[in-house]
């Protein structure tokens, strides 16, 4: 399993920023697929989930209509989009696979989001 985060960098406040996690050796179409971030000195935050057919989605009330997560099962991938940035949203995002059980058993390398003002 290898899972690519990519799309970090560095934004002004109020900017977006689109991420992209590109998944490998696994059936892509049969998992919900989750964002995580954190922050220096924070615990890790689940910022979104998708299912595995993109048919439902859930949101961190921090981010709850300014950020956007999105899957294309045709190309292995889970997005985030993220507007309306905030000095806050500063963080390394992580991809994760999520389990049947509720758990996520796979983690990406983390892109860093850097949101200045």
């Amino acid at each position: 399993v290898q899972l690519v985060e990519s799309g970090g960098g560095l934004v002004q406040s109020g900017g977006s920023l689109r991420l992209s996690c590109a998944a490998s050796g696994f059936t892509f179409r049969r998992y919900a697929m989750s964002w995580f971030r954190q922050a220096p000195r924070k615990e890790r935050e689940l910022v979104a989930t998708i299912t595995s057919n993109g048919g439902s989605t859930n949101y961190a009330d921090s981010v709850q209509g300014r950020f956007t997560v999105s899957r294309d099962n045709a190309k292995n991938t889970v997005y985030l989009q993220m507007n309306s940035l905030k000095l806050e949203d500063t963080a390394v995002y992580y991809c994760s696979r999520k389990t049947a059980w509720g758990s996520h058993d796979y983690w990406g390398q983390g892109t860093q989001i850097t949101v200045s003002s």
